[in-house]
């Protein structure tokens, strides 16, 4: 082999390699933040990533990381966005599917046009297709921040369906809006403009996308997850699909990101229920892992990217970018949920809920890969450094700013609040579980011969009444509360199923029983998991029934109706 082929090899080599430790890294960093976040600081998982990836970003190069946006919005995106769309029921989106259509689409054309306008007015050094452009990229909320931090918070299904949604759609039509801006400005002038033309290319690229998405994710659900009983294969098959969607339709120039969602949408509400319920369990477990990754690595590289020196540069277009945004958004969502409530009065929107639809407006991957993507040959080497400096601003402010302060607007609007009752039945119950814990102790103390009889009998005396008391305080709460004994009874069958999954998996562990009994007997155990969640959703959706929160921190979404 010639030498310079040789040294060819090895460079590329050596980058893979660095890249690939580079990212090692960012996950191992993200474990350690997730730990610190979880017992000692008290911060949104994502806000402490970002501050986490502003701190690295102060040492030039760190790892040696090519971020691009090819690298966000091709391979860090999809996964996201089709995690994000399986747990969204086609029931609780249909409900609310105008005023989610109208602030995805119509709410992201109005605030381009907002954000555009001031833009141009107080920074006329930036031309009007580039404030447009700017106004495009900037103006869809972000599903990857908002799906991350409305899980980490206790808000109603509503709440969290209306924002999620809107996040999902609009996305993909600021994209197509970007695009199409982008086009105009590489072909150097708006002569050629037509109105007729940008809308059709309008709907082409965003229903095309999302038909794409469709017919591929109805395939899968229909031919693979309902004919095909193995968790590998579908699991393995459903990756395929979302990446599989996204290029297709890139590949059509239609928008790849719509059809993710279509396909995410079809495979949660079709396809989870042609598989069984031991493969649906492998997707949802999977599928949460790699969001939990990708979206560990996404706001890292937000705060990595993100150049603190430049704001005092740029710091006059950041502040009026931060403004022109806080407006749009304003405009947007008082306006379109004021009008759809008036057409709809039946399904009306709280005023509660549009206030947090307005601040809950976070941006962060899309924004940031969108601006990345800005060439010198768009608007110039200046502009394009003063968009995305300014992009990284808004970002930064929404992040940090508006995400850490979203949580005291939910108390303060009382969203978050968890029903009297049952903060008094888990304190009864946390009382009544430590008061048994200490008069174990107290046996064993005894048992040992450390404590004479005369003290343990004075000492357990008084944990007696005490432990008799809560008994009685938990039993009258269920009699006032009848919901509260059926979801404890529930929460128990729950538990012990689990404990009877992961007893099953030790005894082949242990070589008790063979694969093929193991098989069976997990199958059997997942169907009466599955029979369970459909009792627990029966009655999460009675009418007057309060329901529980979920117990597992990473769902973090409340259920009940505020």
């Amino acid at each position: 082999m010639p030498p310079w082929l040789l040294s060819l090899e090895l460079a590329q080599e050596s980058g893979f390699l660095q890249q690939e430790f580079g990212f090692v890294v960012l996950l191992s960093i993200a474990a350690v933040v997730a730990i610190l976040v979880r017992r000692f600081v008290r911060l949104p998982y994502t806000v402490a990533l970002v501050l986490v990836g502003l701190i690295l970003s102060i040492f030039p190069n760190f790892l040696g990381l090519n971020v691009s946006s090819d690298l966000i919005l091709d391979l860090l995106v999809p996964p996201l966005i089709f995690e994000a769309t399986l747990q969204i029921r086609w029931s609780a989106l249909r409900r609310d599917l105008v005023p989610i259509l109208l602030l995805a689409v119509l709410g992201v054309i109005i605030s381009t046009l907002i954000v555009g306008q001031i833009i141009t007015l107080v920074l006329p050094e930036i031309s009007l297709l580039a404030a447009v452009a700017f106004g495009a990229l900037i103006s869809a909320t972000d599903p990857v921040a908002v799906v991350a931090f409305f899980r980490s918070l206790g808000v109603s299904k509503r709440l969290a369906v209306l924002v999620e949604g809107e996040s999902l759609f609009n996305d993909g039509v600021a994209i197509v809006i970007f695009t199409l801006v982008l086009s105009l400005a590489s072909a150097g002038s708006t002569a050629s403009f037509s109105l007729g033309n940008a809308v059709f290319q309008f709907l082409l690229v965003s229903l095309g996308g999302f038909g794409i998405g469709a017919v591929m994710g109805l395939t899968v659900s229909q031919a693979v997850l309902r004919h095909v009983d193995d968790n590998l294969i579908e699991t393995a098959t459903t990756v395929a699909l979302a990446f599989g969607a996204f290029v297709v339709a890139e590949e059509l120039q239609l928008s790849g990101i719509l059809a993710v969602v279509a396909a995410g949408l079809f495979v949660g509400n079709i396809g989870f229920q042609n598989t069984s319920p031991t493969t649906r369990l492998t997707l949802i477990n999977f599928w949460e892992f790699l969001a939990f990754v990708t979206n560990s690595i996404i706001f890292l590289i937000i705060g990595l990217q993100i150049e603190v020196e430049q704001f005092r540069v740029f710091l006059l277009p950041i502040l009026v970018a931060v403004f022109a945004v806080l407006l749009s958004r304003a405009v947007v969502v008082y306006a379109i949920t004021g009008i759809s409530s008036r057409l709809a009065p039946r399904n009306l929107i709280p005023v509660s809920y549009r206030h947090v639809m307005f601040w809950g407006g976070l941006r962060g991957a899309i924004s940031l890969a969108l601006a990345l993507s800005i060439s010198d040959r768009n608007f110039g080497a200046q502009v394009g450094q003063e968009l995305q400096v300014m992009t990284f601003g808004v970002v930064l402010f929404t992040l940090v700013g508006q995400g850490t302060t979203i949580a005291p607007l939910l108390r303060r609007l009382q969203l978050s609040k968890r029903p009297s009752q049952r903060t008094s039945q888990q304190r009864q119950q946390a009382l009544l579980y430590a008061k048994r814990m200490g008069k174990q102790e107290l046996e064993r103390l005894q048992g040992e011969g450390i404590l004479s009889p005369e003290i343990w009998r004075a000492i357990s005396d008084v944990y007696g009444v005490e432990i008799e008391f809560h008994e009685q305080q938990l039993q009258d709460l269920m009699l006032a509360h009848p919901e509260l004994e059926m979801e404890m009874v529930l929460q128990a069958r729950e538990d012990a199923l689990r404990a009877e999954r992961t007893a099953i998996s030790d005894a082949l562990r242990r070589g008790l029983i063979a694969e093929e009994v193991h098989n069976e007997l997990i199958r059997e155990t997942d169907n009466r998991r599955a029979a369970l969640d459909e009792i627990i959703a029966s009655q999460r959706t009675r009418p007057g029934v309060v329901t529980a929160a979920p117990q597992d921190e990473s769902d973090g979404m409340a259920e009940a109706e505020a």
